[in-house]
């Protein structure tokens, strides 16, 4: 997961100037960047895109191609289409290499070239492909020190866990997609002591939210990260999923391992944005016949404090 990030767009010094201030009840904030893709066609280009194999033994392969603008909303389609792995090479051990090719295709956005940022208000509204073996997100990464010393938020995430890991006892019988279940995810994930990864994660059952709304899925929800120096919290409509001291990630990037990346004041330092569909390992096994799959955004949103 090592990306490289720039820390502001010309887009924020624009939006700066013309843009507007949205209070809170315990502060104000004004927005710095935003995307509301009101132009059809290809994103603008302060995203850049993943390519190929990428991450976790997914099954997609990441192309630009696969997100578009359409009717005031960022399109990322997941296609069932083959496409040949030009890497290829049968007798690497990297899984990215020895694929000889992908049977599905999607995308992933990411502003690690145009824009990070450091505390303050990250919203996203969106509508998320819920089928068997769709993997929406919406995340951040640090922009230097490599994962996972860079830190990583993980704002929204669909996708399938076993029951037990939710303290339900299942039959574990039936198909595959019948011993799992479907969640929300919402966590952060660094550096800890013994140099591997750890996580503060909530994993909420999405019966939450359909039990109350059976339309749930056909509608567009709001994602949120209220960021400051003491903590992290991630909301989901307006409801805390979860709240993440930053003290607990003293461990992460610099020399010595010991600067937190989620509060330090290390010059060019931030978070960027990432927006991608995958298909398969956590999203479970591929139910084809929901092809094309559609994950839309509506808008990405940045405010800082004032």
């Amino acid at each position: 997961m090592e990306k490289k990030g720039l820390a502001w767009s010309v887009l924020a010094s624009v939006l700066l100037a013309v843009l507007p201030t949205v209070p809170t009840a315990a502060q104000s904030y004004k927005l710095v960047w935003a995307d509301e893709f009101d132009v059809e066609g290809r994103p603008a280009e302060h995203w850049s895109y993943e390519q190929g194999f990428v991450r976790n033994h997914e099954l997609q392969w990441y192309q630009p191609q696969n997100a578009r603008v359409v009717s005031g909303v960022l399109q990322i389609t997941g296609r069932l289409e083959s496409v040949t792995n030009d890497r290829y090479d049968a007798t690497s051990r990297d899984w990215r290499r020895n694929r000889q090719e992908a049977r599905y295709t999607s995308a992933c956005l990411t502003t690690s070239r145009s824009f990070n940022f450091r505390y303050g208000r990250l919203e996203v509204r969106a509508r998320i492909p819920v089928s068997s073996g769709a993997w929406p997100a919406i995340w951040t990464l640090g922009n230097r020190w490599g994962w996972p010393a860079c830190g990583e938020v993980d704002v929204m995430e669909f996708y399938r866990v076993p029951p037990a890991t939710m303290g339900i006892h299942h039959d574990t019988e039936g198909s595959s997609n019948e011993r799992t279940m479907p969640i929300i995810l919402a966590n952060a994930c660094w550096q800890g002591q013994q140099g591997g990864d750890e996580w503060n994660t909530c994993r909420v059952p999405f019966t939450h939210f359909t039990d109350t709304d059976s339309d749930w899925a056909s509608k567009f929800h709001t994602w949120r990260m209220d960021w400051t120096p003491d903590a992290i919290r991630l909301y989901l409509d307006d409801e805390l999923l979860n709240d993440i001291p930053t003290a607990q990630a003293n461990n992460g990037g610099g020399r010595h391992h010991d600067v937190n990346p989620f509060s330090n004041d290390v010059d060019g330092f931030g978070q960027y944005i990432l927006l991608n569909l995958a298909i398969g390992s956590s999203g479970g096994s591929v139910d084809e016949t929901a092809f094309p799959l559609l994950y839309e955004i509506d808008y990405v949103r940045v405010y800082q404090a004032q």
